[in-house]
């Protein structure tokens, strides 16, 4: 059963999210340093010394900029992958058990979404432009799959409560019998993040695309930004697929931290072992395999709850 949080529960889902966001940090530089052929212990601090210089670094200038936008990006970022965390539980603890979680995780995403394309539209700068398009076209194509994978969820449990799905997976996770939506789940949260291999529209052919621009804090709070989206992301695959913080011996809350990091750990490696894959390539995929896989898979859940 899950039970909202004491007011200071909003800062425990800070903190988490803080470690675990600079976890995964630290586990990419690993990985990064060891494919480069260096010693991976020292590569765990990166993420430390890269904020660092990011703080003291000067903030770059363009021409005609819409300052506004531009400086705010980042923060949006930051705030939506933080507020789209509100539902998800941690064991049996939610800062917010809202009666349309779902929903509300995928607004947040939304946001995540509009946020970057205000990195890209905001410099006036024609690589932070293409930068921008491209997120637009890579959310076009992974953004309805994703939809269908948090309503065929939904579906299984007869609700849009976080709380509700995983109450439905006492007897059985959802994952071994939606294993398709759970894939599918994952490949869309890389989307979202654009994190590799879905990172076309921080491409190093566009010298950073919507980074291109972006220097000192505000490239440090949109960095933070993706890599909390990241970790809100592989934190909802836990209640949506792998029972919350269901498992034996360890407390509840314990489970969700360490299905988590789990499912985070497996998202980065996978990044790092795949190249970055082209927009127009990743929309034919999802609009030829992702989508019908998902319909079916809803298809599927439906003839079964029926």
């Amino acid at each position: 059963m899950v039970e909202v949080a004491p007011w200071w529960g909003a800062l425990v889902l800070l903190a988490v999210l803080a470690v675990l966001a600079l976890a995964a940090a630290g586990f990419d530089a690993v990985l990064a340093a060891r494919a480069a052929g260096r010693p991976g212990g020292s590569a765990l601090l990166e993420p430390l010394r890269t904020t660092a210089g990011l703080l003291v670094q000067q903030r770059r200038r363009t021409l005609a900029a819409d300052a506004l936008l531009w400086r705010s990006s980042g923060i949006v970022l930051l705030v939506a992958a933080v507020l789209a965390s509100l539902a998800t539980p941690l064991g049996r603890w939610a800062v917010g058990d809202l009666s349309v979680g779902v929903v509300w995780f995928n607004a947040m995403e939304i946001v995540a979404w509009a946020a970057l394309w205000l990195a890209g539209w905001g410099p006036n700068s024609a690589f932070s432009l293409v930068g921008g398009y491209r997120f637009v076209a890579q959310g076009l194509a992974y953004e309805l799959p994703h939809m269908f994978v948090l309503t065929t969820a939904a579906l299984g449990a007869g609700s849009l409560r976080v709380s509700d799905i995983v109450a439905a997976q006492e007897d059985l996770w959802f994952v071994v019998w939606m294993p398709v939506a759970f894939v599918v789940y994952l490949v869309s949260v890389l989307g979202m993040a654009f994190f590799r291999p879905f990172d076309h529209a921080a491409g190093a052919d566009l010298a950073g695309g919507v980074r291109t621009e972006l220097s000192g804090v505000d490239r440090l709070v949109l960095d933070a930004g993706q890599w909390v989206l990241l970790v809100s992301g592989a934190a909802m695959a836990v209640p949506l697929f792998l029972g919350g913080g269901d498992g034996p011996v360890l407390p509840g809350w314990l489970w969700s931290v360490v299905k988590t990091a789990a499912v985070l750990a497996l998202l980065i490696w996978v990044g790092r072992r795949l190249p970055t894959i082209r927009m127009e390539r990743f929309t034919e995929v999802s609009w030829m395999v992702l989508v019908p896989a998902t319909l079916l898979q809803a298809l599927f859940v439906s003839f079964v709850v029926i």
